[in-house]
């Protein structure tokens, strides 16, 4: 993968306290990772910081799964 789904495996894995073998484009951020509202607000700030890209309250909502950030992101860095 690239760096910047390495970037946010690190992230998640930390935010969301699981095992970076768990974080896949598929895995649900709250399903399959097991990340609760505040894990995500923690997540969502964390890439906002790493990433140097602003994440609206209604577009981190639509995150169900790693890829739904993950093509956010890098359409944001693509500005």
């Amino acid at each position: 993968m690239d760096e910047l789904f390495e970037k946010m495996k690190k992230l998640i894995a930390e935010k969301v306290v699981v095992d970076e073998g768990k974080i896949t484009m598929e895995a649900s951020l709250r399903q399959d990772l097991g990340a609760d509202s505040l894990d995500t607000y923690e997540l969502v700030y964390a890439i906002e910081e790493e990433m140097g890209i602003h994440i609206p309250d209604e577009k981190a909502n639509e995150f169900v799964t790693v890829k739904d950030a993950y093509e956010f992101i890098k359409s944001q860095q693509q500005k």
